[in-house]
């Protein structure tokens, strides 16, 4: 096993980095374009009246708050990840204003989360960001195991990962508890569903 998480730390490294100057490079009115609003296979995976559930993108990060305000707009009721601590299984909590993003708090992690009195939710699609992924589906996230958590725990959720073309990889060294997506989104193709 040490040799796996070895593997997906150097990994981890060289796809960050390789994220991080992609979006660095990004022209202004290219970066407010991209990831604006789901593509038609994307949106026909979402069923009407699904909850679903997208996240607050860290630097460099693909950018979910386009989608946020399409599937608000379409009526969906929406949530955001929420960590207590790091030994906490990740949980759901509605957003309700992506427009404006009143309704979130800075999580322990530095990432922005809906504040703690927001209700818990259960997403029946999942909008979830991405290291590293490969063309079948297999993903590499950050190293804390709560997205692979969630999915095991719930197996129905439609996962749909969201990245950049450059964090693709030919192949991941995968672990018995590596959750796979149900597709993978780029601003130039959509991989799956699987």
């Amino acid at each position: 096993m040490p040799d796996i998480s070895n593997s997906k730390a150097e990994l981890r490294k060289g796809l960050r980095k390789a994220r991080r100057d992609h979006a660095a490079n990004l022209p202004p009115q290219v970066s407010a374009l991209v990831f604006r609003r789901p593509p038609g296979p994307v949106i026909d995976l979402v069923p009407e009246g699904a909850i679903v559930g997208l996240y607050h993108a860290a630097s460099h990060e693909a950018p979910a708050a386009g989608y946020a305000r399409f599937f608000m707009e379409a009526g969906h009721t929406l949530a955001l990840p929420a960590i207590t601590h790091a030994d906490a299984a990740m949980q759901f909590r509605t957003h309700t204003d992506p427009f404006g993003q009143t309704d979130l708090e800075e999580g322990p992690m530095g990432i922005m989360q809906p504040k703690a009195g927001a209700p818990a939710v259960l997403p029946q699609v999942l909008f979830v960001p991405v290291v590293g992924f490969t063309e079948i589906g297999h993903r590499l996230g950050q190293g804390g195991g709560f997205y692979d958590r969630y999915l095991a725990e719930h197996p129905g959720t439609v996962a749909l990962g969201m990245a950049w073309d450059v964090q693709k990889v030919d192949e991941l060294p995968l672990e018995d508890h590596d959750m796979p997506l149900t597709a993978v989104i780029t601003p130039t193709r959509i991989y799956g569903p699987f």
